[in-house]
């Protein structure tokens, strides 16, 4: 019981209209999580067999060296984002 002139129960609360919006973008981002792990791990499988011929040919023309530093990198970032794919 306090003196307070405003009562805490007086307080109205905010509008539900952003929490909506976050349950929807929340619903969006984990319906999207499970095809991209997906399209990411699998991707990193493949990438490698694209390197091989690379190396092959060499890497002296700073095109092919360009084209293999690029194609590692999107297969790191494919690792990163497919390394929880299928796991429970």
């Amino acid at each position: 019981m306090s003196n307070s002139p405003v009562s805490n129960d007086a307080i109205s609360p905010s509008s539900p209209e952003p929490e909506a919006q976050h349950d929807r973008s929340n619903w969006l981002l984990r319906s999207l999580k499970g095809p991209t792990q997906f399209l990411s791990f699998w991707a990193a499988i493949a990438l490698p067999f694209i390197h091989l011929p690379l190396l092959a040919q060499g890497l002296g023309d700073p095109d092919v060296t360009l084209v293999f530093l690029l194609l590692l990198v999107a297969n790191v970032f494919a690792l990163y984002v497919g390394h929880g794919y299928n796991q429970e």
